[in-house]
């Protein structure tokens, strides 16, 4: 039996328990996060596990588990921390060829006509989102010069606490009435996804379709093109487990975001063989 240190959150925990259970590698959870850890009198043993799944989000806790196991990832630091810059992300995929939506990265503090300059690149509306934040916080969509630079001004003052460590934004092209899919791609094989949507009555005013904000996911039949278009993407940020996330308006299909650190839904949702392909990845990544 392999022994498989899980640094997820509890939901995802209960998913994965029993369907890699029956396929030899027993599960324990190790959250490093909203708790209290001693360093001299860890409550795990650091010599029980064989593998890591997957790599904590935030990377100065990160390093204390790390160190305290000792073990190989299935998503690293690296990976994690490539995938959660969402601006380094979608450079990467634009030179290897992979369509994503047109994006200018701001560093702040910027000049109001840098801004201007990079609102004027496209046809309002505009979205801004944060450079490195997760389940669709702080994304916005702008219609018009005068919000946009008030969204701007606001994020200026944010950055100005020292605390805040990322100072970076992204302002991209809006895709009008997109279909929100989440590409699940295991060891370079799209393995199924979900098409997320907020029910009717929520949705009418609202675009973003983010499950942590009432969106439901719903297990879909992917093409050809989209399973093709997940894998481009995880083989071009060399990351072996990943949620890639893609918009579908018209006849374009571009990816928007990547997640080293994807929710695994209901076993039903993806292709048969979804846990023998990752189980394959964890004992492989073991064996490093």
């Amino acid at each position: 039996m392999l022994d498989l240190a899980v640094a997820y959150r509890e939901e995802t925990f209960e998913r994965i328990r029993e369907p890699l259970a029956e396929r030899g590698i027993r599960i324990h959870h190790v959250p490093s996060e909203g708790r209290t850890i001693p360093l001299g009198d860890p409550p795990w043993d650091p010599e029980s596990f064989d593998a890591g799944f997957v790599y904590p989000s935030r990377t100065m806790e990160g390093g204390v588990l790390d160190a305290m196991l000792a073990v190989p990832w299935v998503n690293d630091r690296e990976a994690v921390l490539t995938s959660r810059n969402k601006a380094g992300a979608i450079a990467a995929l634009e030179r290897a060829g992979v369509a994503v939506p047109e994006s200018v990265v701001v560093s702040n503090p910027a000049d109001e006509s840098d801004l201007l300059a990079a609102f004027d690149r496209f046809d309002p509306p505009v979205v801004i989102k944060p450079n490195s934040t997760t389940r669709g916080v702080g994304v916005a969509k702008i219609g018009d010069a005068d919000s946009f630079l008030g969204v701007t001004d606001y994020l200026d003052l944010v950055h100005d606490y020292r605390a805040t460590g990322d100072k970076s934004f992204l302002v991209q092209e809006y895709l009008p009435d997109a279909t929100d899919v989440r590409a699940m791609v295991v060891d370079g094989e799209c393995v199924g996804g979900v098409e997320r949507r907020l029910p009717d009555a929520a949705g009418a005013d609202r675009w973003k379709h983010n499950v942590h904000r009432g969106a439901a996911a719903t297990g879909v039949d992917l093409s050809a093109e989209l399973r093709s278009l997940a894998e481009a993407a995880a083989d071009a940020l060399d990351v072996d487990f990943l949620g890639v996330d893609i918009l579908v308006s018209g006849d374009r299909a571009v990816v928007n975001e990547t997640n080293a650190r994807p929710t695994v839904d209901a076993e039903t949702k993806y292709d048969p063989g979804f846990y023998d392909r990752l189980a394959d990845l964890i004992r492989a990544t073991a064996e490093r």
